[in-house]
C-alpha cells in the first residue's frame, strides 16, 4: 500500500452505504491531542450521530480513543486537571501516529499506531475496527483497541477522577455525539438518566436522540467491568473509563484490550429492542 493510501480516509459501508469516515492521520493542533477518528458516523438513512470540534469540547473528535493522563501526558486534548488546582493549561499533549493499516476493506480495517509525547513512545495500539448490518434500520460498529507498553518501565493510565475531581473518570473509548435542542435520553437495562447512568457497570448503554440510538457495549469482561463515563445535559457524549476509582497500570511490555461495539440505529428504541440489537450485534 503507497504512503499516499495510507494518509487516505476509511469509508465504511453497510449494505453499500457509506456510515463512518475514519482519518487517520488528521491534521490538529497540538492542544487537540491530534489522534485519528471516526467522523461523520451515521445512521443507515443517513443522520449524522457524531460530532467534530464542537464550541463546547473542540478537543472532542467524533469517535476514537482518548485518554487524560498517560503519566502525566495527555492524550485526551485540551486541559489537564491538576490536583489543588484544577483544569490547568500545560504543554504536555501527546499525539496518537497512524503507523500502517495491516487491513483496509469497505467494512473495517486493522491498524497499528504509536501513542508519542515529548519525543517518546509509550504505548503501541493496534486498533481493529468494524461494521456490520444487523437490520434495515440498525448496523453495529466493532471497536477493539490493545494497548502494549513498549518502554522498559511501568506505566498507567488515570483520569480526573484518580487525581482528585470526582465524577470525571473519562478515557478510554469516547463517542461525542450529535448534540440537539433537546437533550438525549439514556437508560441501561435498569436504570435511566444521566446521574443514574454515569459511573454504572452496565453490560449496555442506550443513547437517545430526536431519530436516532445508539446503544453501547462491552464485548469483553475486562470492559463490561469499566464504568461508562454519561453526559447529556452539558453535552452529549458517552465513553467506558479505563480509570474510574485508580489508575490502570499497564507493566512493560504487557497489554490492556479493550473492546466496544455499538448498535447504531434510526429511530427511538425501547430497552427491549436495545437489549434485542445488542444480543445480535454481540452474540450473547
Amino acid at each position: 500500500m503507497t504512503a499516499t493510501a495510507q494518509d487516505a480516509p476509511v469509508v465504511l459501508r453497510v449494505a453499500g452505504r457509506p456510515v463512518a469516515r475514519y482519518v487517520p492521520r488528521p491534521e490538529l493542533p497540538a492542544r487537540l491531542s491530534p489522534r485519528p477518528y471516526l467522523h461523520p458516523v451515521t445512521t443507515l438513512a443517513g443522520t449524522a450521530v457524531t460530532e467534530l470540534s464542537p464550541a463546547d469540547h473542540t478537543h472532542h473528535l467524533g469517535v476514537g480513543v482518548a485518554v487524560p493522563d498517560v503519566e502525566g501526558h495527555n492524550f485526551w486534548g485540551g486541559r489537564t486537571y491538576v490536583r489543588d488546582r484544577g483544569p490547568t493549561e500545560l504543554d504536555n499533549h501527546g499525539a496518537q501516529r497512524h503507523g500502517s493499516f495491516q487491513l483496509r476493506d469497505p467494512d473495517g480495517f486493522v491498524e497499528e499506531l504509536r501513542w508519542v509525547a515529548s519525543g517518546t513512545e509509550l504505548l503501541r495500539e493496534r486498533r481493529t475496527v468494524a461494521a456490520t448490518e444487523l437490520t434495515d434500520t440498525a448496523w453495529a460498529l466493532d471497536f477493539t483497541f490493545s494497548l502494549t507498553n513498549v518502554t522498559s518501565r511501568p506505566l498507567s493510565i488515570g483520569s480526573p477522577a484518580t487525581n482528585g475531581r470526582p465524577g470525571a473518570a473519562y478515557g478510554g473509548f469516547f463517542w461525542r455525539a450529535r448534540k440537539e435542542d433537546t437533550a438525549p435520553e439514556v437508560f441501561t437495562a435498569d436504570t435511566e438518566g444521566e446521574a443514574s447512568a454515569h459511573g454504572a457497570r452496565a453490560d449496555w448503554l442506550a443513547l437517545a436522540g430526536d431519530h436516532w440510538t445508539l446503544v453501547f457495549a462491552g464485548a469483553t469482561g475486562a470492559t463490561r467491568r469499566d464504568p461508562w463515563f454519561v453526559r447529556t445535559a452539558e453535552y452529549p457524549g458517552v465513553g467506558s473509563s479505563l480509570a474510574s476509582r485508580e489508575r490502570l497500570p499497564v507493566p512493560p511490555g504487557e497489554t490492556a484490550v479493550r473492546r466496544i461495539v455499538t448498535v447504531v440505529a434510526d429511530g427511538r428504541l425501547d430497552r427491549g429492542e436495545a437489549a434485542a440489537l445488542v444480543r445480535k450485534a454481540v452474540g450473547r
